[in-house]
């Protein structure tokens, strides 16, 4: 088992763009691939319920099968153990699975695992060192489909091959201070979830960064939804996440609840105000 640590972002629509332009890659010629991922789980989704995900990725003409672990973290940012082995597809590597620790799948798990949902996207992907650290940018560009349903995918990761994860909130500033980007919590397994049943959930807020948490989470379920009330959820988190914290911390949440007043509120201000308070809470609340 590997750990992957890696930070998320979601980018507005001129995201894309904006981020191929932008000086830090704009001299580099990225790695471009096509990805199809098929998600399995129970029909009562005991791995989604574990915080766990699934899948058979089809890229250059392999199927890689890939079990990661229940995360944590926050803002963005996640540490997560992840298995990965190349199979014959297109079915699942049962005897794999089975071979990994105890408690990873579950007793009984196996046997009902089922095809869940899709995702098929173009990633590219650039190779940075970065303040001392070795960083994967990779930017996703696709949709997930779940039972007639879809939802698209734009999205940024930061993935740290070497070094400390405080380069991947130093690279992320960078590229906020012209992409339209804010952190992501909610990974595309958890994405495709909530897509298959209609409905998402907020983790509740209580310390500053479970609020932190529950503000990204809201955006992340606005964006897939365009239901305005997440909105609206995003900014109670916000202020209840300065009433929480008072100080500068209180102020710069204050601010941002204020910004989602905006029509335009997904800019590069917003965006780099949102990650410099992320970065200094605590990531440490389970993600899905």
């Amino acid at each position: 088992m590997s750990h992957e640590i890696e930070l998320k972002l979601a980018l507005g629509p001129e995201g894309p763009d904006a981020l191929r332009q932008h000086p830090l890659l704009a001299e580099q010629a990225p790695v471009a691939r096509r990805l199809g991922n098929t998600y399995f789980d129970t029909p009562e989704g005991d791995l989604e319920a574990a915080r766990m995900a699934l899948r058979l990725r089809r890229i250059d003409g392999r199927t890689l099968q890939t079990v990661k672990t229940s995360g944590e973290g926050g803002g963005g940012l996640s540490r997560r153990g992840e298995w990965e082995w190349e199979v014959p597809g297109p079915e699942l590597d049962l005897a794999g699975l089975a071979g990994l620790p105890p408690a990873t799948l579950g007793r009984g798990v196996l046997s009902r695992l089922r095809p869940r949902f899709t995702t098929d996207f173009r990633r590219e992907s650039w190779q940075l060192a970065h303040v001392g650290a070795r960083i994967e940018v990779a930017l996703d560009e696709g949709e997930i489909l779940a039972d007639g349903r879809r939802v698209a995918i734009r999205e940024l990761e930061l993935e740290l091959k070497a070094g400390e994860p405080e380069a991947l909130w130093s690279l992320a500033e960078a590229l906020a201070e012209s992409v339209p980007l804010r952190p992501a919590d909610t990974s595309k397994a958890a994405r495709g979830g909530a897509l298959l049943r209609g409905t998402w959930k907020l983790p509740e807020g209580v310390a500053p960064s479970a609020w932190l948490q529950r503000a990204v989470v809201a955006l992340d379920a606005l964006a897939d939804t365009g239901e305005a009330h997440w909105r609206e959820a995003a900014r109670d988190a916000l202020s209840g996440l300065a009433e929480a914290s008072g100080g500068e911390l209180g102020e710069a949440a204050r601010r941002l609840a204020e910004g989602l007043n905006r029509a335009d509120w997904l800019a590069p201000p917003f965006g780099l105000d949102f990650l410099r308070l992320a970065r200094r809470l605590p990531a440490d609340r389970p993600l899905g």
